[in-house]
């Protein structure tokens, strides 16, 4: 058994091969050392199995992406028990299912290392090729970083999704509201663009452009701007209402607060009291020592109700932005009235 830099812990037997058209037509051909060196600049990690036995040979660098300790004995079982429990009867099904397929194959799962999640790609040939005295040959490669990478895109998509959607439907919300109160065409397109302008002027808040720098703010002025676009400019005037004591939030606060304002007035132009030509909305806000709640209260809006499952995308992003970004909390009061929102965060965290 060799020990010292990247060697194998057991030596993964080396297949033998007649004489390859690269040796017989003069080029050169890598020697082992060579090709042990090749493998570590990449990154990959060795590993051969004994299909009859289950038995696993691997290089030092694959016990350390595995996180287990050096042994010249693993068993297939060995490493499953180590694969996470959501992707664990697919490696095992999978694996078993390489010595059928036709050509080479690549699987990707995580792996659980403590606490540490890690995304591993396994590598070889199907139906037995180059198998070698009942031996077949892969490689493991740590796929984390790109992982991570594919799954922050399809968050971005995602939201990105929502937010388009959003805003489609708040923009047929908003011409609904400014027909109530318009009384000719010219009057409903001046409004409707004062509105859809106020929708802008909130929607940079929530994704501040690059460069633009934004700076600390007022709590109240901050949702005022966020929920100008909402409130009727005709006979029934004023129906959202903000009502908090001054305070200033930081720049990485402000935007927080403004994606989580944005989507609670997106649903109840939807769903709540702003879809009602009589409904109202009153934002109120309670200081104290290290924390803030801030109380949202719908009144005069369609009957609401509990969802029956966790909520949809617009749920799982407020509940996210709350405890992670702001370090608090969100509650729903589904009254019979009309819902209550209560946002509780920390002062530390709204200065930031």
């Amino acid at each position: 058994m060799e020990a010292q830099g990247d060697s194998l812990v057991e030596a993964v037997p080396l297949p033998t091969f007649s004489k390859s058209p690269l040796e017989k037509s003069g080029l050169p051909v890598w020697d082992v050392e060579q090709l042990r060196l090749a493998v570590a600049a990449a990154g990959v990690a060795l590993w051969s199995w004994n299909v009859d036995t289950n038995r696993f040979t691997m290089d030092e660098r694959a016990f350390d992406l595995w996180g287990v300790p050096l042994s010249g004995s693993v068993t297939f079982d060995d490493l499953s028990s180590h694969v996470h429990p959501a992707d664990r009867d697919r490696v095992k099904a999978a694996f078993a299912a390489t010595r059928a397929i036709i050509g080479a194959y690549e699987i990707d799962f995580r792996i659980m290392v403590g606490e540490e999640v890690r995304w591993v790609s396994a590598r070889g040939q199907g139906n037995d090729a180059d198998i070698v005295g009942r031996i077949m040959y892969g490689i493991f490669l740590d796929v984390t970083g790109r992982k991570q990478a594919e799954e922050g895109h399809e968050l971005l998509a995602g939201e990105m999704s929502h937010r388009v959607k959003n805003l489609l439907a708040i923009a047929s919300g908003l011409t609904a509201i400014t027909s109530r109160s318009a009384k000719t065409t010219a009057e409903m397109a001046k409004e409707l663009t004062h509105r859809l302008t106020a929708l802008g002027r909130a929607h940079d808040l929530v994704r501040p452009l690059p460069g633009q720098g934004g700076k600390a703010a007022l709590l109240g002025d901050l949702l005022t701007v966020l929920l100008a676009p909402y409130d009727d400019m005709g006979a029934f005037s004023g129906r959202v209402r903000v009502s908090v004591p001054r305070m200033g939030v930081g720049e990485q606060a402000a935007t927080t607060l403004a994606l989580v304002v944005h989507e609670l007035a997106t649903n109840s132009l939807k769903y709540g009291a702003l879809s009602s030509p009589t409904g109202t909305l009153d934002i109120a806000c309670a200081a104290h020592d290290t924390d803030v709640l801030i109380v949202w209260t719908e009144r005069g809006g369609p009957p609401v109700a509990a969802p029956a499952s966790e909520g949809g995308y617009g749920s799982k992003m407020l509940n996210r932005a709350m405890t992670i970004q702001l370090g608090g909390s969100i509650s729903c009061d589904w009254s019979a009235e009309g819902i209550i929102v209560t946002l509780h965060m920390t002062k530390d965290r709204l200065k930031a």
